[in-house]
């Protein structure tokens, strides 16, 4: 083990290099164009864990494919499933990007480009640490398996029918997946609580065809007043959501939680900077850091209806809609709130006006006990390989793959993310900073030998 850090050191160029490559690679898995480049991304990856004697496949779904990697193992020996995708999101405004977004160009102590962060950069990391151990001990500590998919940014289409079906292949004591950021610069995270999300479109349809308002304003019931009324009521002026029974599962958070987030450098002036507004809590009696993690929320993500064209146009329409989002808290069910939606919105409907309301994305949220083994064994790579003392965070966003994971195996995801705050995954300029992407790498190495020696019971833990 004393040669891990000789050879991290003496392979960085290579890993950067590396790294550069799978960046190249125009990876869209939203746009049909770029169907040949996802599946070259799929062989990049099946490549790189081929050449260190893993046994690996390329599993053909209806979608983009899963590669498949397994280690050999010894009897009783623990076994960490690595998750990540090698998908990226679409590069629009290109107009915006400094350089090219499949033309990695490193300034500053960042590489920049699309994927950097999200996820092919965190993804190396965890190949490029058992290639560390591979090279210079000849085996892993631990039993690795790699789950790596190419329909992550399209919503995961085929990944929970495929764990569900294959739950004894992939069955492990822990999943580790680096696709979320650090609290801060230098400040190592582990993120123990994700929330979870119910997404919906709802249209209200009203006359027949667009009509003249001043021949048929007063008479006729108007589908965007309509949705302007159901929009507003959906919360009350102090930031609360109005379904019913909405809060009965909400999980309160920990006197010992409360205490660890009010520890952390959080700064109002820098989340000003980085978003352009001040930031305010929208729920009355919380904190920003609460309201942001731990408290559920309904957002309206889209609205549409009517004349949209330049100048005037007095028209009643004959339809709108919106797209609406709930961020959701432990041991909130996505499926509860999905039928309170529904029946809330029906209630209001005035006569004449039709609603349809059509789900989308439904995920559960997740929270790890902070005191698991797991957890613990994490604390300590991280110590080792940022050099600093981890902290603890949740998460504002949704990874609905950890709830499948969960659900279907039985076990919990350690979420141990190398990004930043401002690494700007899903818009221009995304980045990642290469020191964060070599102590990743030295951390992801140090974890398979933590949790070589963790106990694999960690959901007996409380809290769990």
């Amino acid at each position: 083990m004393d040669s891990l850090d000789p050879y991290l050191r003496e392979h960085a160029a290579d890993f950067e290099e590396e790294l550069m490559a799978f960046l190249r690679i125009p990876s869209i898995s939203a746009q049909s164009e770029h169907r040949q480049d996802v599946r070259q991304a799929a062989e990049f990856v099946a490549g790189r864990l081929d050449d260190l004697g893993l046994n690996v496949e390329v599993v053909e779904t209806a979608g983009h494919p899963l590669v498949l990697a397994d280690s050999t193992a010894e009897p009783g020996m623990p076994t960490a499933l690595v998750y990540g995708h090698y998908d990226v999101q679409p590069p629009e405004p290109l107009d915006q990007w400094i350089n090219g977004p499949f033309e990695p160009t490193v300034r500053d102590g960042n590489v920049y480009a699309r994927g950097a962060s999200d996820d092919k950069g965190q993804l190396l990391t965890h190949i490029k640490a058992a290639e560390a151990w591979i090279r210079t001990e000849g085996k892993l500590p631990i039993r690795l398996k790699f789950l790596i998919e190419g329909e992550e940014e399209t919503g995961s289409q085929n990944l929970a029918r495929f764990v569900h079906d294959n739950k004894d292949r992939l069955r492990c004591d822990w999943v580790v997946i680096s696709d979320t950021p650090m609290f801060a610069p230098e400040l190592p995270s582990i993120c123990y609580a994700l929330r979870g999300i119910a997404y919906f479109e709802i249209t209200v349809e009203g006359p027949k065809q667009d009509l003249h308002s001043g021949r048929f304003g007063g008479i006729v019931v108007n589908p965007a007043n309509v949705l302007a009324d159901l929009l507003a009521s959906l919360t009350d002026d102090r930031g609360k959501i109005r379904l019913p029974g909405f809060y009965d599962a909400v999980v309160p958070l920990e006197r010992e939680e409360k205490a660890e987030m009010a520890r952390l450098p959080f700064s109002k002036d820098a989340v000003a900077e980085l978003i352009g507004v001040e930031p305010s809590a929208r729920e009355e009696g919380y904190s920003l850091l609460e309201c942001q993690w731990a408290r559920p929320t309904c957002d309206i993500c889209g609205i549409y209806g009517g004349y949209q064209a330049e100048g005037s146009k007095t028209i009643i329409p004959a339809r709108a809609g919106a797209k609406v989002s709930f961020r959701l808290v432990p041991d909130q069910d996505p499926e509860a709130v999905a039928q309170s939606f529904e029946t809330y919105l029906r209630q209001q409907m005035p006569p004449g006006a039709k609603l349809t309301v059509r789900a989308y994305q439904h995920g559960y949220p997740v929270r790890v006990s902070p005191r698991s083994p797991g957890v613990q064994a994490a604390k300590r790579a991280l110590q080792r390989g940022f050099g600093r003392e981890p902290v603890l965070i949740r998460h504002g966003g949704s990874i609905p793959v950890v709830s499948t994971f969960q659900k279907e195996l039985g076990v919990d995801s350690l979420l141990i993310g190398f990004g930043l705050p401002d690494d700007q995954p899903h818009s221009p300029n995304e980045k990642m900073s290469l020191a964060n992407f070599h102590n990743g790498i030295r951390t992801s190495a140090f974890l398979w030998h933590e949790l070589a020696g963790a106990v694999s019971s960690s959901r007996d833990a409380p809290g769990t």
